[in-house]
């Protein structure tokens, strides 16, 4: 029996591209459903129950990272495969820390992709050659490279900063915080509002994946997306 394929890119050109290939491998993989944004993407898993999925990280709505988190906390048996147009460090690590089975350059051969999807189906993980290189670069560097990179992103932030900050992170609204700290609405509501303008971010996407790039947090439920109250 094929592998069941969900497609999610909010580039029609992609999509059909990665479908007409797939279409000459009929006997291995059979593309059961397309979306164009995370959320699609995270509702049609729900109810397609797809093997594998072939996300793009640059999505409209959640992104790449963020689906591949909820896909592998709710539905660990579609199996995330991430697409991305630059194969940069931090996404890497990000796609690999949220969940994802392989990680692909979209310049990456058409062999490459299905090399990845036959190990991936299979219960394997891989990385196309180019974003394996990368990735061994980074982890070569001496780890206090990485570690006075994440403090020097998070070192603005006050202790209870960055208590707040893993707790929105994790998809608490600022209602649960306050009652999980014994804080007042208000003031939990003053320092998330600090803490966001000293990380330059402008909502609880932008706090999550700043999170998961740096290892705070591992997952946020689908039902935060962008809650405040």
């Amino acid at each position: 029996m094929p592998s069941k394929i969900l497609l999610v890119d909010d580039h029609r050109i992609m999509r059909d591209g990665i479908r007409a290939m797939l279409n000459g491998h009929a006997e291995e993989f059979a593309v059961i459903g397309e979306a164009e944004t995370g959320d699609d993407a995270v509702r049609m898993t729900r109810k397609l129950n797809p093997d594998l999925v072939l996300v793009d990280i640059g999505l409209p709505g959640l992104n790449g990272i963020e689906v591949t988190t909820e896909l592998s906390r709710h539905y660990p048996d579609s199996r995330v495969i991430v697409l991305s147009m630059y194969g940069d460090e931090d996404a890497i690590v990000a796609a690999v820390r949220a969940g994802a089975r392989a990680f692909l350059v979209k310049s990456a051969s058409r062999m490459d992709l299905l090399t990845a999807l036959r190990t991936v189906s299979k219960g394997g993980s891989y990385l196309s050659p180019s974003v394996s290189d990368r990735l061994l670069s980074r982890l070569q560097k001496p780890n206090g490279n990485q570690e006075a990179q994440t403090a020097r992103v998070l070192d603005v932030l006050s202790p209870r900063e960055l208590q707040i900050l893993r707790l929105v992170a994790e998809g608490k609204s600022s209602k649960e915080v306050a009652l999980l700290l014994n804080l007042s609405l208000e003031t939990v509501r003053s320092y998330r509002k600090s803490m966001m303008k000293k990380l330059q971010v402008n909502n609880a996407a932008g706090v999550t994946q700043l999170a998961i790039t740096h290892g705070l947090t591992r997952f946020r439920p689908l039902a935060a997306a962008g809650q405040e109250n």
